[in-house]
């Protein structure tokens, strides 16, 4: 009986083991070609994120749990969430009753609270997800007119917490590093030399650079069309870009991610905030109404087809993780827990799945692909391929003029991609030359249509979609 308890204990250690440590392929680091994200060995990496950045501030463990474990089941595979959060992050303590810092110190953090941090971030790993990490929320920098601070970093102090928080989490396979938080430097100030100081501090902490994969979270509208590339893009701690479209309608995210994907030295880009589902857009909900599914996954392949190598899906009500015990900013409507399983959520599944149907690692845009490429935001069209596929998102369910012989083969299946339904229906087998026409089961407002393109000899097919 002793050796049978004995071998049951070991079991259940192993098993345990295992579950921490599903990063069997390795952190994250850039691909080869500089375009993507990919594990230590090479294998591909998907981002498909979720904009939590009260996680660690506003949620106790069981409800961390949760809310991970949910959107895990539901594909994701980055949350990006902040150690000194955006609501009143310093002075007001976390589901624990713990605050950040002692007295407000970037040189004092208080271990109670970041234990909390250790907890999230390794249960996240238990699921298979990476904390995109922000060190802190940019109001911490500098306060502007909704930022509630108070400014406790600068030139002295932010090498010095950059390398504490890097060095505490050195060992976590499953971190990305993100700095700035929602903020554009400003001109005349310290502020970009405050933020590279933080990059220098982290990258030593973490034991060199191919231990801290670093990134930087503006604002929307920012000087050009850059986002991070503005200031940091030669900057060699700045690993890949990042974008915020901010929260309107029909923004031309296309160009966005074009230019960025065009700025040499080549580096990988993805919007890490778009439109949020439920959100009043372009804070304002009277005159325009409130975000749907639509307006996220618009954004979504709009993004992806334009070059990004992954895609930031968000909530209103889940980054404020929102209770009815708690005051809402910006008209909220569901308590997080309801606002986990709103549709757009639910179709970021379907947006995973078809990006990782077919070989990740060598897609590129081409709008060579389609006569139709200089339509607006509203009725857009645009494509992306591999060398033996491709993939074509019409925002209206607007007519597809294909130009073929992009990819291999003599000739090619198409397919109708529904993104509502996550479902895939085979048009015909078709001549890989000349010009084909193809029109939507259906078209207008909210009737978007992905027309599917590849090689008849890789037999990809749907079946892992169901």
């Amino acid at each position: 009986m002793k050796n049978l308890a004995l071998l049951l204990i070991l079991i259940l250690t192993q098993n345990i083991s295992q579950a921490q440590q599903p990063f069997s392929h390795g952190r994250l680091k850039v691909s080869d070609n500089h375009r993507f994200l990919v594990h230590q060995d090479g294998t591909p990496f998907f981002w498909l994120g979720d904009t939590a950045w009260e996680l660690f501030h506003r949620l106790n463990r069981e409800e961390a749990d949760q809310y991970l474990k949910h959107r895990a089941q539901q594909g994701f595979t980055v949350v990006q969430a902040v150690a000194l959060a955006e609501i009143d992050g310093l002075n007001t303590p976390n589901a624990l009753g713990d605050k950040p810092l002692i007295n407000n110190d970037p040189s004092k953090p208080n271990d109670a609270y970041f234990r909390h941090v250790d907890y999230i971030i390794d249960k996240a790993a238990e699921y298979g997800i990476v904390i995109a990490l922000l060190p802190t929320w940019g109001d911490k920098v500098f306060k502007d007119n909704w930022g509630k601070g108070p400014e406790i970093f600068n030139v002295n102090n932010a090498a010095a917490y950059g390398e504490w928080i890097g060095n505490r989490y050195k060992k976590r396979e499953n971190i990305v590093w993100i700095l700035g938080g929602d903020r554009t430097p400003r001109k005349d100030s310290d502020d970009v030399k405050i933020w590279r100081l933080m990059a220098e501090g982290l990258e030593r902490g973490a034991d060199g650079k191919d231990k801290a994969l670093l990134s930087f979270h503006p604002q929307p509208n920012s000087v050009g069309m850059g986002g991070s590339s503005n200031w940091f893009h030669r900057d060699e701690w700045l690993d890949f870009n990042m974008l915020q479209d901010g929260h309107c309608r029909d923004e031309i995210t296309y160009d966005k991610v074009s230019f960025v994907y065009n700025r040499r030295p080549v580096k990988p880009v993805v919007d890490a905030e778009p439109i949020y589902e439920d959100h009043p857009v372009c804070f304002n909900a009277t005159d325009l109404g409130i975000s749907n599914a639509y307006d996220v996954r618009k954004f979504a392949y709009l993004d992806l087809f334009a070059g990004a190598f992954g895609h930031t899906y968000g909530c209103h009500d889940i980054w404020q993780m929102y209770s009815k015990e708690r005051e809402p900013i910006n008209g909220p409507h569901f308590p997080w827990q309801e606002a986990l399983d709103l549709p757009g959520a639910k179709q970021m599944t379907f947006v995973k799945k078809l990006m990782t149907s077919r070989p990740i690692l060598d897609r590129v845009p081409d709008q060579s692909l389609i006569e139709e490429n200089n339509y607006g935001p509203a009725d857009r069209i645009q494509a992306t391929r591999g060398k033996d596929y491709a993939f074509i998102y019409t925002a209206a369910g607007r007519q597809i003029t294909v130009n073929a012989g992009k990819i291999s083969g003599n000739q090619f299946n198409a397919y109708w991609f529904d993104p509502r339904k996550g479902e895939a229906k085979l048009i015909g087998k078709y001549d890989n030359k000349g010009r084909h026409q193809f029109k939507p089961p259906t078209a207008g407002y909210g009737k978007d249509w992905i027309l599917v393109l590849d090689d008849p000899a890789k037999n990809y097919g749907f079946d892992n979609l169901k």
